[in-house]
């Protein structure tokens, strides 16, 4: 009974004491860490990857120093004259991984490239064909041919209505997705051509339709990867669906070999 009694005392000061020492110790060193503020960089407008940052497109605002990514950026001076390397929205704290020295490579966007899709480029053959000049990388189009043929109709094929735009190019061959120098006063110039991502059976399609027709591009969807990437796969389903139903058709078409045999009539 002695026993037991002097246990409980014993974990009772036990527990006693690691009360002290987190009401005394911990929880102030936790309470000093919320309190303790930081001065940090966020950005107060949008700034679209390959952009270089400059000053107005920062704010120093002043947080609460608990819990904050190890690869923030704290002063306005590590990143002006810096480039992009992702969407960046107004308010969102700038880590160093989204920096670059440099501005985007020329044509980088050829990486996507997997031996599965190609790039093919096809003509804007007036100001409104690619929406007024508006078109970027990255966005969703649905591809229309107009004028094809003798009969100059206007087609809009299902093999067409979701598709990539990866590059945007003037007549110059600069494209206008890149990072470039542009003097004070002068004007970008418009995109005379798109490059898009396709399947082979898309850039054959594109190649005959060049040729024969005028195409526009009307924008479906820009915004967030990740819901871009649901129209394509929508895109992808069309497209197998299609073929399947094509080879089945001309395996159906074909007809059986049969050798001819001659037959003795008497059976010999």
């Amino acid at each position: 009974m002695k026993n037991l009694l002097k246990n409980r005392i014993v974990i009772g000061l036990i527990c006693i004491i690691l009360s002290l020492i987190i009401c005394f110790g911990l929880t102030p060193m936790f309470n000093n860490a919320l309190k303790s503020k930081v001065s940090l960089v966020r950005v107060n407008t949008e700034i679209h990857k390959g952009d270089q940052i400059t000053e107005k497109m920062l704010t120093t605002v002043e947080v609460g120093g608990y819990n904050l990514p190890g690869n923030v950026v704290y002063r306005a001076e590590d990143v002006v004259g810096k480039y992009a390397n992702t969407d960046l929205y107004k308010g969102d704290y700038i880590l160093e991984s989204k920096l670059s020295d440099t501005p985007m490579l020329k044509n980088a966007y050829l990486g996507k490239l997997n031996g599965e899709n190609r790039a093919i480029s096809v003509s804007i053959k007036s100001f409104a064909a690619g929406l007024s000049g508006k078109l970027e990388a990255g966005d969703i189009v649905t591809l229309i041919a107009s004028d094809v043929g003798e009969k100059r109709e206007t087609l809009v094929l299902p093999e067409l209505q979701y598709v990539e735009i990866i590059a945007t190019t003037a007549s110059s061959g600069t494209d206008n997705d890149v990072q470039a120098d542009v003097e004070d006063g002068e004007e970008q110039e418009l995109a005379s051509t798109i490059t898009v991502l396709a399947t082979p059976e898309q850039a054959r399609l594109l190649a005959e339709l060049e040729q024969t027709g005028k195409l526009h591009a009307a924008l479906v969807f820009r915004g967030d990867s990740t819901q871009a990437q649901k129209f394509l796969d929508e895109q992808q389903k069309v497209l197998e669906e299609l073929y399947t139903e094509e080879l089945e058709g001309e395996a159906e078409t074909e007809e059986p070999i049969v050798d001819d045999v001659e037959v003795d009539a008497g059976g010999q």
